[in-house]
């Protein structure tokens, strides 16, 4: 399971270091792709691979299953460390997450979560008031 938040910078040819406790969870080899709300979700060989078996099941016939498999199967890259323990972003998801400098690294659960840092700043403040409610109707729409 990925939790935390590391703040590392990414370099001019789009590298970044992540955490050692995350290199270790990933693997060798892992995949990037576009995440939702303009951030990239990273997945172990293992997730990715139970992610793309749900996937499957979506109906092509439908618009928006193709509309989002689209999306995120186009940019999925795979990934591995060099010996400094970074990752070479592909420029296209650099572009799609605005990662300039400072980048915000998350665990969550299944997956990491890339975000420049203003990005994730405008994030938490848009949500951080209203995470009781949040929570209370995920909650109480669960099956216990």
């Amino acid at each position: 399971m990925f939790m935390g938040e590391f703040h590392h910078n990414i370099d001019d040819k789009a590298r970044i270091v992540m955490p050692s406790k995350f290199r270790e969870e990933l693997g060798n080899t892992f995949v990037i792709t576009r995440g939702l709300e303009g951030c990239l979700f990273v997945y172990s060989n293992n997730e990715w691979s139970e992610l793309v078996s749900r996937l499957r099941k979506l109906p092509f016939t439908k618009k928006d299953a193709r509309a989002f498999l689209r999306f995120f199967l186009s940019g999925a890259q795979e990934c591995s460390f060099d010996k400094q323990g970074r990752i070479a972003i592909p420029q296209a998801l650099v572009n799609y997450a605005n990662l300039k400098k400072e980048c915000v690294v998350i665990g969550v659960n299944d997956r990491l979560e890339i975000w420049s840092a203003d990005s994730f700043d405008d994030f938490f403040k848009e949500n951080k008031d209203n995470i009781s409610d949040i929570a209370e109707d995920l909650f109480d729409s669960m099956e216990v």
